[in-house]
């Protein structure tokens, strides 16, 4: 049985890989139609894989199984496998992430039915699929990383998929630059945890933790630093550049400038969720390191305040949403950093559904609008696109965490959990988390009256040719529509609060960091966590971001401007997205240019071409033009030349003496 579920695994994982060597190598050959087919129907197959597998591991309880295919390589004493862990947590990440990739995928085929890229779309896409699978699946570091890579290279490809735009262009090679400052991190903890641990597997390394908690390694000349401070650390550095945590955040809102259904992918269930689930995955190495834990609590709070804020000042819509993304993979960080990690994937996978949602629904909106995304050029759509209108509704009262919809669920969980956590740093992420309840539904109730009520300032010419999107556009809107509404119900109990958890013994925590178990006290069913709602603070001041939201933009929208006006400091803070671009783009890319140009200059130029090069062609040059003046041609020079070279030999040789 184990050697079938390995091989089903294995399957699941290469039939995206052969869609993408399909559609890439033969998609010209095969037209537009078949090439789609073809690419959606491995996912979908690949889909009902996972479904067979997490009923397997998650509903009938069979062990977890960690294999090896084949060796990779051995050097000295390490041996480099590649094998996959297949167990409760590895289960359900790949059916949501497949469903996401599958919805997605037919999704793509109205989206970008009029792209001349169409074909190599499909291929990027399902090696994006691919790589993010190897990710999940993996059972050692090595793996881990390869999937790690994959994905980051494969955004680079789909966030530039239109290179002709500069932005496009430049906007992927920020996400891959970024990126590998993370992943430099990544490299480092990988290092130290074969030199300390003797090995990349998670069985060998996670059995060892507790033997090293309290190991130390040499960091500077005369430190000893804590060795799971380093390692976990390090481990969160790339996590920060997967997951867009400040301040490694910046290419993710520069990434909208893909196609929709790649900011979908990418913000939903893959790219930004893998350093979430990476943390989570290495809770046995986390959570012998409080420091890194209070780290964790303090980065993630930051993201969910003030990246929801600056939503707040955004006109494009898939920037909103861009930046709502951004506040809830802090959500899910501070869930981290609290040691709520069945709470941290909790949240990832409802927002895996309704963040994929409102993405697609707003490229339902660009497709009906000619591909326009200002806000600004839109209001009164909800006559004009219903199916779009009702599905983006629910997406954002799942987001703004309204009962009984899906973020409702996890967000609070989140909120409360914290809020028990005693690790230095929890208050205030606690504020954080507990204010971006209110700037939550006030950014995306913003954009949902801007868009699709108010008056209608769609051009006059576009008016009449607004229709709804085609099926292949609203039948995934409204597949993620329902578990937009569900998933939060169904999940919450099995997951945080049964006797046998939704992911067994996956996740490994401290008692005395168990923020869950505390909370469980006081959970009594999820209808009544639902209808006991308005006794919360977040639940009023969700409430209040929708009343705000709906005065500035419908009732009062001079009071938006007066607002600004008033305050124009902050608004200025937010615009400029407090200065994080700027600084990247004048300190570190132009700092970078410019200390290229000056090594070039001054290393290249002078010294190497000018005193090596040029310099050793300049001396022979000049010692040869000295050299041919000794030869005159007279035999008297040559004689005072043999008797000048006599007299000095017999002076050096009586010196001598």
């Amino acid at each position: 049985m184990n050697n079938f579920l390995l091989w089903t695994a294995l399957v699941t994982v290469l039939l995206p890989l052969a869609g993408s060597i399909i559609a890439g190598l033969f998609g010209k050959l095969l037209g537009r139609t078949m090439t789609h087919r073809i690419a959606v129907t491995l996912v979908g197959m690949s889909f009902l894989l996972s479904c067979y597998l997490f009923k397997q591991f998650v509903i009938d309880g069979y062990p977890a199984i960690s294999d090896n295919f084949y060796t990779w390589a051995t050097a000295g004493i390490a041996h480099f496998e590649v094998g996959f862990l297949l167990d409760r947590l590895s289960a359900t990440m790949i059916m949501v992430v497949l469903f996401i990739a599958f919805m997605v995928h037919i999704y793509s085929i109205g989206y970008m039915a009029d792209d001349p890229g169409y074909q190599h779309f499909f291929s990027y896409v399902s090696l994006f699929t691919f790589s993010m699978l190897v990710l999940v699946l993996a059972n050692n570091f090595l793996v881990l990383f390869f999937g790690w890579e994959g994905v980051g290279l494969v955004s680079y490809l789909l966030i530039g998929f239109w290179y002709k735009r500069e932005s496009a262009s430049f906007a992927g090679l920020k996400a891959f630059i970024v990126n590998r400052i993370g992943d430099m991190g990544f490299i480092l903890a990988i290092a130290a945890i074969l030199m300390y641990f003797g090995s990349l597997a998670y069985t060998d390394v996670f059995g060892q933790a507790s033997a090293l908690a309290d190991q130390t390694m040499p960091l500077l000349p005369n430190y000893q630093a804590p060795l799971m401070t380093v390692i976990c650390l390090l481990l969160f550095i790339g996590a920060m550049g997967k997951s867009a945590q400040v301040p490694l955040h910046v290419w993710l809102p520069e990434s909208m400038e893909g196609p929709t259904p790649i900011s979908a992918l990418i913000h939903a269930a893959t790219m930004v969720t893998a350093g979430i689930y990476m943390v989570a995955r290495m809770s046995p190495l986390f959570e012998f390191s409080p420091a890194v834990l209070s780290f964790i609590l303090v980065i993630g709070g930051t993201g969910a305040l003030f990246m929801g804020l600056v939503a707040v000042v955004q006109y494009d819509i898939k920037r909103v949403i861009a930046y709502s993304t951004l506040s809830q993979l802090g959500y899910m960080a501070v869930a981290l950093g609290a040691s709520a990690y069945d709470a941290a994937i909790f949240h990832l996978i409802t927002h895996a559904f309704f963040k994929a949602l409102l993405f697609l629904a707003a490229g339902s909106v660009i497709i009906a609008l000619h591909h326009e995304q200002d806000m600004r050029k839109m209001g009164g759509l909800a006559a004009y696109l219903p199916v779009t209108y009702l599905t983006f509704v629910i997406g954002t009262l799942a987001l703004c965490a309204i009962p009984p919809f899906s973020g409702f669920y996890s967000k609070d969980i989140i909120i409360e959990a914290v809020k028990l956590s005693t690790l230095p740093g929890a208050r205030y992420a606690y504020f954080c988390v507990l204010i971006g309840a209110f700037v939550t539904p006030l950014y995306m109730f913003r954009a949902l009256f801007m868009t699709f009520h108010t008056n209608e300032r769609v051009a006059l010419e576009w008016r009449d040719h607004i229709k709804e999107s085609p099926m292949v556009v609203l039948m995934p809107l409204v597949a993620l529509a329902i578990p937009s509404v569900i998933i939060g119900q169904v999940l919450v109990e099995p997951m945080l609060f049964a006797q046998s958890k939704l992911l067994g013994n996956t996740i490994f925590v401290l008692p005395e960091h168990n923020v869950l178990t505390q909370l469980s006290v006081d959970y009594h069913g999820a209808k009544l966590m639902a209808l006991e709602a308005g006794k919360t603070l977040t639940f009023w001041l969700a409430i209040a971001g929708i009343l705000t939201a709906w005065l500035f933009t419908a009732v009062f929208p001079q009071w938006s401007t007066a607002f600004k006006k008033r305050f124009a400091w902050i608004y200025r803070i937010l615009v400029a997205k407090y200065g994080f671009d700027d600084f990247n783009q004048i300190v570190l890319v132009h700092g970078t240019q410019e200390t290229g140009h000056l090594f070039y200059d001054v290393s290249d130029v002078k010294l190497i071409d000018g005193v090596g090069v040029n310099g050793s062609g300049r001396l022979i040059s000049w010692f040869a033009g000295t050299a041919r003046r000794l030869q005159s041609g007279y035999v008297y020079h040559y004689a005072l030349s043999m008797i000048l070279g006599v007299v000095v030999f017999l002076a050096w040789y009586v010196g001598g003496f």
